[in-house]
């Protein structure tokens, strides 16, 4: 019995010896093409392990067969289920100029079975960039909306302004980042948004008393005069509801000048909305008329935001018409949002939601029950009862399944749910 296994060994070692003299006499790309072709004899029989050792030869050379050798191995230690070495040979195929948009998405769909989202839509940016294939484009857009929930969960937010949002636990309100932490606690009967100037601060109403606090939540200045309403603290000024129900503006030192308005919106853009004699018009903060005091309403968001990238929207009866940089725009609307810093607007007609470009254009044709104007590449969208979110190809990339949802700061926003509101994350930014 020895005798005879160590002749079988010897003819082994023989023909080895032979296979390895009989390579030796042949170019890189003729060894090559022999290593694989002994591996795909070995793959048809389906003995995997017998391939292997053929192709990690074969991919040592490098000529125009490498990438197939690659291919074939990463196929092989799947079957092999070597998870390590599959991983790795895909990294390196990935990494070839050649590599085809085939690999890119079998790699991308690997990653989403095994769970990893995030790695899958990196794998899609890089074959998207290295093919411009429309199959992986497509993949991409069905698979970059995909979102988590936030842990924390609140009974009331507001909008985000410089990446901060009004949050409200219980009876009182506070200050957190995009991410739903608590900045400022829930500790006040109203708290305003942060305001870029002076390092950030934000003004906080507590028992008819304000106050500055800094983004430490410590004291920086106290008012003396008493408050029944807050609005919102940007460009260092902040309106206040003084007793006989008047407004005025403030800095954020709580000092003001006792100019006394029917109603005020945010100081946003250098531009405020203001309400005299029951009529609503805009000026700008060097005391300019943008939009002239004979409207019934200035169209603000829920800050009080009523100007952006110089647009402005204001309301005389049932029509609604658009000033660009003061100047009246042909045409009017059923209602509207506020245009956004940069993107489209929501505008309503027909009894139905769509978006427009500052030169007017419309971006979306009406065809939602509501909405609000584009942040990023995202507007939240109303079909039915329920809110989702609309991409600017008008395609609701993320179903309707919210109570209500808000606008996106990078890649958070709140969405009010029956537990309250949360705080979804896209995976992709």
């Amino acid at each position: 019995m020895f005798k005879r296994t160590g002749l079988l060994l010897c003819c082994v070692l023989l023909l080895l010896v032979s296979w390895a003299a009989v390579l030796g006499m042949k170019t890189p790309l003729e060894k090559q093409t022999a290593l694989i072709a002994l591996a795909e004899a070995q793959m048809k029989k389906g003995t995997y392990a017998n391939a292997q050792p053929y192709l990690e030869q074969a991919v040592s050379y490098n000529t125009k067969n490498t990438r197939s050798a690659l291919e074939m191995l990463k196929d092989v230690y799947l079957a092999l289920d070597d998870i390590r070495e599959y991983e790795s040979v895909m990294g390196i195929l990935a990494s070839r100029d050649d590599c085809t948009a085939e690999v890119f998405g079998e790699y991308a769909r690997y990653q989403v079975n095994r769970g990893s989202l995030a790695e899958s839509l990196a794998v899609l940016r890089r074959g998207i960039e290295k093919t411009g294939d429309g199959a992986l484009t497509d993949l991409y857009e069905e698979l970059r909306y995909a979102f988590s929930y936030g842990s924390n969960i609140y009974d009331d937010v507001t909008e985000f302004q410089y990446g901060m949002i009004q949050v409200r636990s219980g009876d009182y309100w506070g200050l957190a980042d995009s991410n739903s932490k608590i900045v400022i606690p829930c500790a006040y009967d109203a708290v305003s948004t942060l305001d870029a100037a002076n390092n950030g601060c934000a003004v906080a109403l507590k028992d008819g008393k304000v106050v500055t606090l800094n983004r430490r939540a410590q004291i920086i200045a106290n008012g003396d005069m008493t408050v029944s309403e807050i609005g919102n603290l940007s460009q260092n000024m902040i309106p206040l509801r003084i007793p006989g129900g008047k407004w005025i503006l403030a800095n954020s030192a709580l000092l003001s000048n006792n100019a006394e308005y029917d109603d005020l919106g945010m100081v946003f853009d250098s531009a405020v909305a203001m309400k005299k004699s029951d009529k609503w018009g805009v000026v700008s903060v060097d005391g300019k008329t943008i939009v002239p005091f004979e409207y019934d309403e200035i169209i603000m968001d829920e800050l009080g935001r009523c100007c952006a990238q110089n647009a402005v929207f204001a309301r005389k009866g049932d029509a609604v018409s658009l000033f660009i940089n003061g100047k009246l725009q042909p045409g009017s609307f059923e209602d509207a949002r506020p245009f956004p810093n940069n993107g489209w607007a929501a505008v309503k007609t027909g009894g139905k939601w769509g978006f427009i470009d500052l030169s007017g254009a419309v971006r979306i044709e009406p065809q939602y029950d509501d909405a609000l104007s584009f942040s990023g590449r995202l507007a939240p969208v109303k079909l039915g009862k329920l809110w989702g979110y609309a991409a600017p190809s008008g395609k609701v990339v993320i179903e309707p399944q919210f109570l209500l949802a808000k606008t996106f700061n990078d890649r958070y926003a709140p969405v009010l749910t029956e537990d309250g509101y949360r705080f979804l994350t896209l995976v992709e930014p």
